[in-house]
């Protein structure tokens, strides 16, 4: 990713959700971003967020429906366990 790309939401969740997630991404070429919000909150001297959703994970824009299809089956496969 450059910063020139428009970054858009992909997943939100806990931190090793979302860093698996991410991994998940990048091993079908997709590239991403994780933001810990609880994290940034910490370091501004306030908490905000509960850990099941403090990390966002952020594809450009041109890979979203992608990198939202692995996750969904990532989810299911989840469920099915």
């Amino acid at each position: 990713m450059d910063d020139s790309e428009e970054l858009k939401l992909a997943f939100t969740g806990s931190l090793v959700e979302a860093t698996f997630i991410k991994s998940l991404l990048e091993e079908n070429g997709i590239g991403a971003l994780v933001r810990n919000t609880m994290e940034e909150s910490f370091v501004a001297g306030w908490a905000s967020g509960g850990h099941e959703d403090s990390s966002l994970v952020y594809v450009a824009a041109y890979n979203l429906e992608d990198a939202k299809k692995l996750v969904e089956e990532y989810l299911q496969s989840r469920k099915n366990l």
